[in-house]
């Protein structure tokens, strides 16, 4: 009988690629999880502050519409004029709605909302006088009428 020589077999070569497999997994996982952090904290946040400060900015210019238009608002009559405010913000849409605060309408504000973003931005000067209600959008042109009779 001859005797039997056995060699250690070589892995290295199933190792090498087991070593590649197990890298590519655990990069291939971090990649995914980068993904959905990446657009959370890189792209949501600075577009929700850049929507908030947008609300802001078109509260204010309604806000100073409705305050002219009752400056030269006729004692007798009506009078309308129609404005433009941006159509999306940050690529979304949103509502402008002007309301009464309280029961004695002493106070009155224009709410511009967009998502979970809301901006409350306070009507200057007519809040006591004048009672001040209504909403839109900002798509295509809007209407400020003013009628002397009162609502």
């Amino acid at each position: 009988m001859r005797p039997c020589i056995t060699e250690p077999m070589n892995e290295e070569g199933v190792t090498r690629l087991m070593e590649y497999i197990i890298i590519t997994g655990v990069l291939l996982l971090l990649m995914i999880v980068m993904m959905f952090s990446v657009n959370a904290s890189l792209m949501e946040g600075p577009a929700n502050k850049l929507r908030y400060h947008a609300f802001v900015d078109i509260g204010n210019g309604v806000s100073t519409r409705i305050v002219d238009l009752y400056v030269i608002a006729p004692g007798n009559g009506t009078i309308e004029t129609k404005f433009d405010i941006p159509d999306d913000v940050a690529g979304k849409g949103y509502f402008v709605d002007v309301w009464m605060e309280g029961e004695n309408r002493a106070g009155q504000a224009i709410q511009v909302q967009g998502g979970s973003i809301k901006s409350k931005v306070a009507i200057a000067g007519i809040g006591a006088t004048k009672g001040v209600v209504g909403n839109t959008t900002g798509a295509g042109w809007n209407m400020i009428q003013y009628d002397s009779k009162g609502f």
